[in-house]
């Protein structure tokens, strides 16, 4: 981090927490605490109340664990979902980008995570088994794998895959019009929902 002691402390500070946040460098977090210089106290208490609200009322969901202000979300409590069919993704703004596209009407169950022994995250530090109580709770007659086209979320699909497919369930894997290492989360629209109808059974 560049030395700010021609600045005031609070700009320092500022600088520091923007830099914190993923994908942004030190430039990106001087331009923003900048622009909140320029900015009206409106705005600078608005977003920090937007800030406040957010860290008050999220919570995680206690049936699929995607990010609510109520529990059961809104998803999983709806009269109008298709309860026989479940697309597992990986965090839960892959929630929002399959939601976004209008093409799939079932239940959703965040993983929070992949497996990734290199960093040491195993099967038991993701929602898995959570998963797996909640299928046959559910009755659940097709799950989609919907995790992200790289090494990780291969090897989570494979391993939960392995468990259904002596369970006789239906399983299946979007298609792979995604470009091998990407995230749904920059994946287009059309993309997704190419994808997502084209998705093939796994063996």
């Amino acid at each position: 981090m560049a030395n700010h002691q021609s600045t005031s402390k609070s700009i320092t500070n500022l600088i520091e927490q923007f830099s914190k946040l993923p994908g942004i460098g030190p430039k990106s977090a001087q331009r923003l605490t900048y622009y909140m210089v320029k900015a009206s106290k409106e705005q600078a208490f608005d977003l920090s109340h937007a800030i406040s609200e957010l860290k008050e009322k999220i919570l995680s969901c206690s049936e699929c664990f995607n990010i609510t202000e109520q529990s059961p979300c809104e998803i999983c409590s709806s009269s109008s979902r298709d309860t026989s069919i479940i697309c597992v993704v990986e965090q839960p703004i892959d929630v929002i980008h399959i939601e976004r596209t209008g093409v799939f009407n079932g239940l959703y169950h965040v993983l929070n995570g992949v497996i990734s022994p290199i960093n040491g995250i195993g099967p038991e530090n993701l929602k898995i088994t959570e998963f797996f109580q909640r299928i046959f709770s559910l009755q659940i007659k097709e799950v989609i794998l919907a995790t992200n086209p790289s090494m990780e979320g291969e090897v989570t699909s494979m391993y939960i895959n392995n468990f259904l497919s002596e369970k006789k369930i239906k399983t299946s894997v979007l298609a792979r019009g995604l470009p091998i290492g990407s995230d749904l989360e920059y994946t287009d629209d059309l993309t997704l929902v190419k994808a997502l109808e084209g998705r093939k059974l796994l063996d």
